[in-house]
């Protein structure tokens, strides 16, 4: 997808993309990817002989249309805000505002800019966090997503911390939070105990239009849904996890209007799971390890377009964006 980026002005050649992190979807179907330039290893940014053959690293955040052509990049530090060290996520919410956050130490916060890279607000306090029940301070958020009608976000606060956090996306002022099964997270959960009533790195947030929220709850290896309050819905767990490290690492939903599908990204096995919404029942699947196409090393995101086409982020040594396209006898009814 991301070849076309390498036409265009001479800088522009020589940037090498990095882990795609994130991958999302705005209202008009370009593609937005957060990539990590810090982790470009020696041998990615700079080669023998120097000069004409060696790379420097791509911005954070690159635009392209569906046609896998270049649009715009920006990102890192500026002012009024601290860039996280190691970026992670992205999330384009209604109104083509652009929501990022960081995966390093002390990357505590959620950031909003505008589609040009403009600084909006920031959610959380950089290097500070308060626990679980804090209401102002962060632990490490993972992901999050925007409900359009009372314009909340919803934060899966994630790795320090254990919670699905809600907030207004304006103002940043704080709203509600709870933690499994609806109930108060508690800070002296020890994770490797896998006490089921806590969260156990939420890792991903999606609301549906119907107002329901899916939390896909990695270390646990489940999903779990509530109403918009908290109320717990029902969960279903996915047990083919052979080294520990969780079945859902992302969720975005099918395009239709009843969004009857859920997309489940699963960076353990290298495979995307369709869900069915209502039940969180697998119909099917795609992908499996490997670098060739169709295949995955460390899927860690996923997003939707408008045409039922979907976009896969991997970290680690994938390093790459994937379209996958939805076929004209596999619409979805």
């Amino acid at each position: 997808l991301a070849a076309r980026a390498l036409s265009g002005p001479p800088r522009r050649r020589r940037w090498m993309r990095s882990r795609v992190a994130g991958v999302a979807v705005d209202s008009k179907d370009h593609i937005w990817i957060i990539n990590r330039p810090g982790s470009l290893g020696l041998d990615e940014r700079e080669s023998m002989p120097p000069g004409r053959f060696s790379f420097v690293p791509a911005p954070p955040v690159i635009v392209f249309d569906p046609e896998g052509n270049f649009i715009q990049a920006w990102g890192g530090p500026g002012e009024g805000f601290e860039w996280p060290e190691e970026e992670h996520g992205i999330f384009i919410d209604h109104e083509d505002n652009i929501w990022i956050n960081g995966g390093g130490p002390g990357s505590y916060q959620a950031l909003k800019f505008s589609r040009d890279g403009r600084f909006l607000l920031a959610i959380g306090k950089p290097g500070e966090t308060g626990g679980n029940n804090d209401t102002i301070l962060l632990g490490y958020p993972a992901d999050f997503d925007v409900y359009p009608i009372e314009n909340e976000i919803y934060i899966a606060d994630g790795y320090t911390n254990n919670r699905i956090i809600v907030f207004d996306a304006n103002t940043g002022n704080y709203k509600r939070h709870w933690g499994a099964y609806g109930n108060r997270p508690d800070d002296f959960y020890n994770r490797r105990m896998l006490d089921l009533n806590q969260f156990n790195v939420p890792h991903a947030v999606r609301v549906s239009d119907d107002g329901l929220v899916y939390v896909a709850d990695r270390g646990n290896s489940r999903i779990q849904v509530f109403e918009k309050n908290g109320t717990f819905v029902l969960e279903e767990f996915f047990i083919a996890d052979p080294v520990g490290l969780g079945i859902p690492w992302d969720l975005d939903f099918s395009y239709d209007p009843e969004q009857k599908f859920i997309y489940m990204a699963d960076g353990t096995n290298q495979n995307v799971w369709i869900l069915e919404r209502e039940n969180l029942k697998v119909v099917d699947h795609f992908g499996q390890w490997g670098r060739n196409a169709g295949q995955f090393i460390w899927l860690h995101s996923i997003a939707a377009d408008s045409k039922g086409n979907i976009y896969t982020g991997e970290v680690l040594t994938g390093k790459r964006v994937q379209k996958f396209t939805l076929l004209t006898n596999q619409k979805i009814k």
